[in-house]
């Protein structure tokens, strides 16, 4: 059978393209450690390779030899909640099952039937001693998924195993691991009942926590070329740079895009075809727009208050006060969620997560958008009527922003999302839209490619139109001297034949039916005409088209 890429479960590597998962650690320091008898926290984001590597690392040490290894997956305890009662003898139940898996040891089952009524207090403690008692070599226990349990049975579970740390390894474990997505800091500070330890964590016995990483860039293309070798079928070189901005090497977008170019794109399995960078593009959408499972649960974690009061000001692109009064320890939970990189700068962290998470944010808006339709904006041949468009979004902003923002969550970046989410409606299905923001930037911009051949799509004519969104802070006239230069210089970077500038107001203070003033400018080669905005008696044009808290001025750039 053919291997293929994974994108869901562990890494199987008879059956997957991989990548060695014990190169994916420091597997001497960790082996040091173990060797120390030291208990320790690894943790990584979701669908990063934590199982695998768990597996592996476990199958390299009972090879081996010196040790009897076990690996558990706890998750199931997650339902007990925090009943104890229930939830401890369900960790034990998993971790048994798991040595009579691994070692072929099954008389702990027998003994732990024995134990039902007893007080899950010390259950898994005892237990952990009478696997140390029937074994010949020090045993070393792999817990998965540990921060799915809550309150009183994932401290219960922390303070028997720290309980046993001293008779190690004669009477307890050599080592254990505990693997998450998060840290044990983290299960002690945003737990039920995290008062009972306050002032220090359960598993304070931890000698260190380590945190995996994503794939190099190297990696990914190796990854992929994996396929080539196994198949034939070669890849444009110009994927491989994409690839690794839209995916920064997370695991599982490497392997999900992967297997969506060379399976779901039913052209490619005619493995003499060369899969090409527009072919990699249209794969890249289809994923984005599948809502597979790994990003509905990330971004799933966007409703949380941890995680809105850190993305709210990347979504914005504004240095606002808020990010500066976010707690530490909230951006690290983010970080550890996997959703952004605070190095080299405070960033989400790819190009596909940067895409996704404000379509996923604006999907409701965007499916209540009324009365808006696609053909109403393109003209004979069939290109977007921009000027057109961006009237429209005046209009609608006009009847329902007041209102819809109201609502939002997100309030500080709600107009830019709103803008994206009009966009999207209108776009989807013939076009596409990128996006770039981030913290600092001071805007967002978005770059909306439209196939003037439909017969073609995107290997025929495109057109390339550039949007850029700011909010206004300082006066008009300094927001669009840098509106100008700013968007400018992106239309000239991606290679717009056409450019817009839209600057959100959002004073209270300043009256809504302003006149509308319209003039020209010259930037850099561009001829712009500016349609905004201002106090009547600065301009004399046209009746205000808004009537709203929030007001949108446009500025269209053409050579």
């Amino acid at each position: 059978m053919e291997r293929f890429f994974n994108n869901a479960g562990p890494t199987k590597p008879n059956k997957h393209y991989h990548i060695d998962p014990l190169s994916r650690v420091d597997w001497d320091d960790i082996k040091h450690l173990i060797d120390q008898e030291r208990y320790f926290v690894l943790h990584a984001p979701r669908q990063t390779g934590k199982t695998t590597t768990l597996l592996a690392m476990m199958k390299a040490l009972n090879e081996q030899g010196d040790y009897a290894c076990a690996y558990a997956n706890i998750e199931g305890a997650q339902a007990a909640r925090g009943d104890e009662t229930q939830g401890i003898p369900a960790v034990c139940s998993a971790i048994v099952r798991s040595i009579r898996l691994y070692l072929g040891e099954a008389s702990l089952e027998a003994w732990l039937t024995t134990q039902r009524g007893s007080s899950p207090q010390d259950l898994l403690t005892r237990l952990l001693e009478a696997w140390v008692a029937l074994t010949d070599r020090p045993t070393v226990l792999f817990l998965d998924e540990v921060d799915a349990l809550v309150g009183d049975t994932l401290i219960s579970l922390l303070r028997q195993i720290r309980a046993g740390y001293a008779q190690r390894p004669a009477a307890f474990p050599q080592s254990i691991i505990l693997c998450g997505v998060r840290d044990v800091r983290d299960y002690r500070l945003h737990q039920e009942g995290a008062e009972v330890i306050t002032g220090g964590s359960a598993f304070n016995i931890k000698a260190k926590s380590l945190r995996m990483g994503s794939f190099t860039y190297e990696e990914c293309e190796q990854l992929w070329c994996q396929h080539t070798e196994a198949t034939g079928q070669p890849f444009d070189s110009r994927i491989f740079p994409e690839l690794w901005e839209d995916t920064r090497g997370q695991p599982w977008l490497v392997n999900g895009l992967g297997h969506e170019l060379t399976w779901e794109f039913r052209p490619a399995r005619e493995r003499s075809r060369l899969l090409t960078l527009e072919d990699y593009r249209s794969a890249r959408e289809k994923l984005i727009q599948s809502r597979a499972t790994h990003l509905d649960q990330l971004t799933d974690k966007l409703r949380e208050p941890r995680v809105q009061r850190v993305m709210s000001a990347l979504l914005s692109s504004e240095e606002s006060l808020e990010i500066q009064n976010i707690a530490p320890d909230d951006q690290q939970y983010v970080e550890d969620l996997g959703l952004i990189e605070t190095t080299p700068s405070l960033r989400i962290s790819n190009r596909i997560y940067r895409e996704v998470i404000p379509r996923d944010l604006t999907w409701i808006m965007q499916t209540r958008i009324p009365n808006q339709e696609q053909v109403w904006y393109l003209t004979p041949e069939h290109r977007l009527d921009m000027p057109k468009l961006l009237a429209g979004f005046q209009q609608f902003f006009r009847e329902h922003a007041e209102s819809w923002l109201e609502r939002f969550q997100y309030k500080e970046a709600g107009p830019q999302l709103l803008m994206q989410a009009f966009l999207q409606r209108i776009i989807n299905g013939g076009g596409r839209i990128s996006r770039e923001y981030g913290l600092g930037r001071k805007r967002t911009d978005l770059f909306i490619e439209w196939p003037l051949d439909e017969t073609q799509g995107f290997t025929g004519p495109v057109q390339r139109v550039v949007i850029e969104l700011k909010l206004q802070h300082q006066s008009r006239e300094a927001v669009l001297a840098k509106g100008l230069e700013q968007t400018a210089d992106y239309a000239d970077r991606v290679g717009a034949d056409e450019a817009h500038l839209v600057i959100f107001n959002r004073d209270g203070q300043v009256p809504w039916d302003d006149k509308i003033w319209q003039s020209e400018a010259h930037c850099h080669g561009w001829r712009i005409g500016i349609w905004g905005r201002s106090n009547p008696q600065e301009h004399v044009g046209m009746t205000g088209l808004c009537n709203v808290r929030e007001s949108v001025n446009c500025v269209v750039i053409r050579r």
